[in-house]
């Protein structure tokens, strides 16, 4: 039984690759986490539900009787974890879950992230931690756990969602490129150490992407923004899914990128 595990999926990039995923059925189980908005995680299920029954229409009526008790859809079962994922004990709680109802953990993509837009000097110990804890720590939590399930049975794909920023770095947003720097570092060394079983680990650094995380743009800034970017505007939430979803089905050689997608901007 295949699975893969989204953290993240309350908003953004999350959210569409679970949406994707779930309407593309092919995970058997599909688990979702979220720790800052418990409603909107459930929206992503019902969203994922929705997108699940919309593509088995005409499916014929054995393909529908082998769903399964339990099931929805088109047989992808959703697993939610709400909670914070940078504390070791809900990065627990998720894997241990998807191994137990699906029996192994296959794939994991961490899309959980928080941004500060600010001077460094303004900054806050607190404010600087938090971010840390959440964009960096939780990757580690996720991995930690997941990974012996992956190793045990030779296979596995983990995917880090990244930044431009941290591979250039960006003004007022210090601790941000510094977590995501982190995590493209993190992804090239992991990618070595688990290459001997057969597991891939990459990260993707996007570039401007049109999510909430962005929102604070005034109309002016975004304006100015997609100017600077040769594709002429900002990345959709879908297209970054798609992107994500695409390197799922990638060869296992694959391994050890940062690859960058910012519509040739940086």
């Amino acid at each position: 039984m295949s699975s893969v595990i989204i953290t993240g999926a309350s908003s953004g990039i999350g959210r569409s690759t679970a949406v994707r995923l779930a309407r593309s059925g092919k995970y058997e189980y599909i688990a979702i986490n979220g720790g800052h908005d418990e409603a909107a995680l459930a929206d992503t299920a019902r969203e994922m539900k929705e997108a699940a029954a919309e593509a088995s229409k005409g499916q014929d009526a054995k393909a529908s009787q082998e769903q399964g008790q339990g099931q929805s859809g088109n047989g992808v079962k959703i697993i939610t974890v709400f909670g914070d994922i940078s504390l070791g004990l809900t990065a627990k709680a998720l894997i241990a879950k998807t191994a137990k109802e699906a029996g192994t953990v296959d794939a994991l993509i961490n899309c959980a992230a928080i941004s500060h837009v600010g001077l460094l000097m303004d900054m806050t110990h607190e404010e600087w931690q938090k971010t840390v804890e959440v964009n960096l720590n939780s990757v580690y939590n996720t991995c930690h756990e997941a990974v012996p399930y992956m190793v045990r049975h030779k296979s596995g794909r983990i995917i880090n969602i990244s930044s431009v920023w941290g591979l250039v770095g960006a003004s007022c947003e210090v601790a941000y490129s510094t977590t995501k720097g982190g995590i493209n570092a993190f992804t090239r060394a992991l990618a070595k150490e688990l290459a001997p079983s057969g597991i891939s680990v990459n990260a993707i650094a996007f570039g401007a992407v049109d999510t909430r995380m962005n929102s604070f743009l005034s109309e002016e800034d975004k304006n100015a923004l997609e100017e600077e970017i040769p594709f002429g505007r900002m990345m959709t939430a879908e297209e970054a899914a798609e992107t994500v979803t695409g390197l799922l089905e990638m060869p296992h050689y694959l391994t050890g990128e940062v690859i960058k997608c910012d519509g040739g901007w940086i």
